[in-house]
């Protein structure tokens, strides 16, 4: 499946939700999932500025092509208005990694390693 990752990002350390948001899609990859992580566009904007209304449609279409929400701890303007939009899209929201299940290239690994 592809996972959205959606988190804090400006309150209360973007670099330390930066971290939080990769640490958790390491997670997601590692059960067989595909992330994507809105807050890499740090360092985007970093080079070329752009207004938050520019990186949340952007975020936008990102989102309308995955499957799960996975809202991440924390206050976040941003991360309520995209769990609203993934609502809107039907996709399934979980607040944690453990709720995603594993996905199927994991389940793939682990029954060749049964046999």
């Amino acid at each position: 499946m592809f996972v959205y990752i959606a988190g804090p990002y400006t309150s209360p350390d973007p670099a330390v939700n930066v971290r939080r948001a990769i640490d958790s899609a390491q997670s997601v990859m590692r059960m067989g999932h595909v992330p994507h992580i809105p807050h890499l566009s740090h360092f985007w904007h970093m080079i070329y500025p752009g207004e938050y209304e520019q990186w949340m449609s952007l975020d936008f279409a990102w989102l309308s092509k995955c499957d799960v929400l996975l809202r991440l701890p924390g206050a976040s303007p941003g991360a309520d208005r995209e769990m609203l939009e993934a609502a809107r899209l039907g996709l399934r929201v979980v607040m944690s990694v453990g709720d995603i299940g594993r996905g199927a290239a994991r389940r793939a690994i682990e029954a060749g390693a049964e046999r």
